[in-house]
């Protein structure tokens, strides 16, 4: 064989070679592989490459927490094949010990992969304004036939976007498979604590996943996961990390603030469009829809990212109504509200946000977009709960010798600590009154009576 004709076949094997498996660089995981030349690879690839997955390439996985920490910049995308990797390598180790069917297998990584294609533009943020839940439009798109998804699985084998569907649900059997994609302790946030604390430079969402992983077993009697004894210290640095990073990431004032200007923004932007005064929109898009009042359907929801967002935002920072445009310019260029903590008597609470409420309308801002309690409703702030719903319950080894499969918070005072509520009360006004509203606090009897 000539030189050339060696070269030739050469470059041939290495097509051949890399055709087989798709690779993706990750700065939690290092390395996730698709093999794609088995049935299962084949399968996840194709549904990355549905325009749905896609999308999440343009929703950033913290919302606006880059407005506090500058390199959260990170996408729904990179988490989602995140949780998929983690999905895969406790599957590999359960499947060493417990029979999981291929099916069932296949079902697991896919709902991993795809469980955030629901999310609204800026993640959580719109999930409030418009009165939806992301995990009701992600099974939704999983069944559908009109989007690219649920046309990849139904091609794929009958029944398994169902499957898929009833995991993200929590309503999958065996539940010990759901629990991988739907509880307490799931790759979901296995994933995100990891990923956060790593893009946003915080270190507190850093636990020892491996030592979890590692410690993972099925108690196939109760159709339940459960952690061997040696892996309780896991979890329990595992929950403790997600506590402090609600506290220090997900509750972080300069976030909570722009996410409370945003809200404003199309808060008053709504208002306007009712009106009937109108506001600017790009004509036939999802999002003029949304501006209508209309209650977007899958298809339109979709169509939403981040970007159709800001590009109405831009916009509307030169409209002739100048709360609007005020707004506006305070969102696109991080002049972020002053943010209070109401950590005060119940009584006195209540009087110093009438007053506060009135200074800031005497300064000729209207206090319905100016003025903003924030508590925290939007999140989850138990940090774990025991409850009644076994699936979302995480149970644990008790001893080495005779163990027994207790529930965690039974054995552990740590985790006892976590169970009670965490709650925000802030007050949130144009950062231009921070001296006022400081002076009107200090020198009145709010201070006294405190």
């Amino acid at each position: 064989m000539s030189l050339i004709k060696r070269a030739f076949a050469a470059i041939g094997a290495l097509r051949n070679y890399m055709s087989q498996e798709r690779i993706y660089r990750d700065p939690v995981h290092n390395i996730i592989r698709l093999e794609t030349e088995t049935d299962e690879g084949a399968l996840l690839a194709r549904l990355v490459d549905t325009a749905e997955f896609q999308r999440l390439r343009r929703i950033r996985q913290l919302g606006l927490a880059h407005f506090a920490y500058q390199g959260a910049e990170h996408s729904r995308f990179t988490h989602s094949l995140g949780v998929m990797h983690v999905a895969s390598r406790i599957l590999e180790k359960l499947s060493r010990k417990y029979d999981i069917s291929p099916e069932h297998r296949l079902a697991v990584k896919v709902a991993a992969l795809v469980h955030d294609i629901g999310h609204g533009a800026f993640s959580h943020v719109l999930e409030s304004i418009l009165d939806f839940h992301h995990e009701a439009f992600t099974v939704e798109a999983v069944l559908s036939s009109e989007t690219e998804i649920g046309r990849v699985l139904q091609d794929h084998s009958p029944g398994l976007a169902e499957d898929v569907a009833a995991i993200i649900t929590g309503d999958f059997r065996p539940m010990a498979l759901a629990q991988l994609v739907s509880s307490q302790l799931d790759v979901d946030r296995m994933d995100y604590l990891l990923r956060d604390s790593l893009m946003t430079g915080a270190k507190y969402g850093v636990y020892d996943h491996e030592w979890i992983i590692k410690s993972l077993e099925i108690d196939k009697e109760n159709d339940r996961l459960y952690v061997s004894a040696r892996g309780l210290y896991a979890v329990e640095d595992y929950l403790q990390a997600r506590y402090y990073m609600f506290r220090q990431v997900y509750f972080h004032r300069t976030l909570r603030s722009a996410e409370v200007i945003l809200k404003s923004v199309l808060k008053r932007a709504l208002k306007l469009e009712r009106s009937g005064r109108g506001v600017w929109k790009a004509n036939n898009s999802a999002f003029e829809s949304i501006l209508r009042d209309e209650k977007p359907g899958l298809a339109e929801h979709l169509e939403i990212d981040d970007t159709d967002i800001l590009f109405h935002i831009k916009r509307w920072k030169f409209d002739d109504d100048k709360v609007l445009a005020d707004l506006s310019e305070r969102f696109l260029n991080r002049r972020l509200f002053k943010v209070f903590d109401l950590d005060m008597p119940d009584s006195v609470r209540r009087r110093f946000l009438v007053s506060v409420r009135e200074l800031v309308g005497d300064a000729g801002f209207d206090p319905d977009y100016y003025f903003v309690e924030d508590k925290g409703d939007d999140l989850d702030y138990y940090f774990y709960t025991s409850g009644d719903d076994v699936k979302n319950q995480i149970f644990v080894e008790d001893g080495f010798s005779s163990p027994v499969i207790r529930e965690i918070s039974e054995i552990s005072a740590p985790v006892r600590g976590l169970q009670k509520g965490y709650e925000i009360h802030r007050v949130c006004f144009p950062s231009e009154l921070t001296e006022q509203v400081s002076q009107h606090y200090h020198s009145s009897a709010f201070s006294a009576e405190k």
